[in-house]
């Protein structure tokens, strides 16, 4: 899949709405999810995380993390996007949601409100589970919504390398970065039942190509099939475009004033809100419908995603469904910076039919 990030023009596609593996491309969604509810106020970048045992326990790849330990949630963020360490993106999760379980509805939520209508995401880290599918189409999508929806911490995807609570990282995707002129993201992945999966975005001048492949054969047949596919979008797009950024999703939260660290839920996402008829009883509060959102997604959730063929249409994933039963709400204020870190090591293998 080959788009102009600028208008969102498709340049190129193939097999793009195959449901598939993303791997750790799912991480992209983790952050998405941590850098808005960082803007609403529901956590810091400076927030001490204090790590589960569920969260140190994840498999590599991993920053290492103990049960018990405590690191700042930016170090969290730094760790997740470039070296895609599992146990931070889990330890982010539950920061946020309090669970794993509640993240990933909130994930969902949140793709539905992006329009990526056949991904469902089961976790924060993006390894094997049953359900857990995105397609091409989708992730191209995400990339373009984390550049301009979150381009203050952009940066990030770039890095070579960056500190991360004490331990320098490295960039699973710095081949690329190093050997594509203008390549500056966004995220790699790779699993046994995924292959080699890369969302990349490169600038030369004013133009801003995204590609993404899914299930390549390896690290370096992925990079080659991902330049010519960045060649193809910069030849094809046209040198002047208006820019068109994509509508900012209007996510829900429900407004807890809590303590810095303290779990926020978010409940659906709906256009607007609706005004009731006057009626002889209290509406219920938020936090009940919310528990009721969230209760309608486990059980729809028992329906069955993964039974779906492949190349079927599926209707929307249970999460997805579940997600316009609540609430609405606003939008934040300026985003704050992450800062850097520096340099390099091999890609770690994280093999699928090739999709762009």
């Amino acid at each position: 899949m080959v788009i102009d990030a600028r208008s969102g023009e498709v340049l190129h596609s193939r097999n793009a709405d195959t449901r598939l593996h993303p791997a750790s491309l799912t991480k992209m969604m983790t952050l998405y999810v941590v850098f808005d509810a960082i803007e609403r106020g529901e956590l810091s970048l400076d927030t001490r995380i204090t790590i589960s045992k569920k969260a140190a326990a994840e498999p590599p790849s991993k920053l290492g993390l103990k049960a018990g330990q405590k690191i700042a949630v930016r170090h969290l963020i730094r760790a997740a996007a470039v070296k895609s360490a599992n146990d931070a993106a889990t330890a982010l999760g539950e920061a946020v949601s309090g669970s794993e379980a509640a993240f990933a509805r909130r994930m969902n939520r949140t793709a539905l409100a992006m329009g990526m209508t056949r991904t469902t995401f089961r976790n924060a880290h993006g390894l094997t589970e049953s359900g857990h599918l995105s397609t091409a189409r989708d992730m191209t999508r995400l990339g373009r919504h984390l550049f301009y929806d979150f381009q203050d911490y952009y940066n990030l995807f770039s890095r070579n390398a960056t500190n991360a609570g004490g331990k320098t990282v490295y960039n699973t995707n710095r081949r690329l970065l190093g050997s594509y002129r203008g390549a500056d993201g966004i995220k790699t992945g790779y699993t046994r039942a995924a292959g080699f999966n890369l969302v990349a975005s490169a600038e030369r001048g004013s133009e801003r190509i995204i590609a993404t492949v899914f299930g390549g054969r390896s690290v370096a047949t992925r990079n080659a099939h991902v330049a010519e596919l960045l060649d193809m979008g910069f030849n094809r797009a046209p040198s002047r475009v208006a820019v068109n950024k994509p509508a900012r999703p209007v996510l829900v939260a429900a407004n807890d004033a809590a303590d810095p660290g303290k779990t926020i839920r978010t409940s659906g996402l709906i256009s607007r809100s609706p005004r009731p008829a006057t009626r002889p009883v209290a509406a219920p509060a938020d936090e009940v419908l919310v528990a009721m959102a969230d209760g309608i997604a486990d059980a729809l959730a028992e329906v069955a995603v993964a039974d779906t063929p492949r190349d079927a249409v599926p209707a929307a994933p249970p999460e997805v469904l579940a997600a316009s039963l609540a609430g609405a709400l606003l939008r934040p204020a300026p985003r704050p910076l992450i800062e850097e870190g520096s340099a390099p090591d091999l890609e770690a293998p994280e093999g699928p039919t090739v999709v762009t």
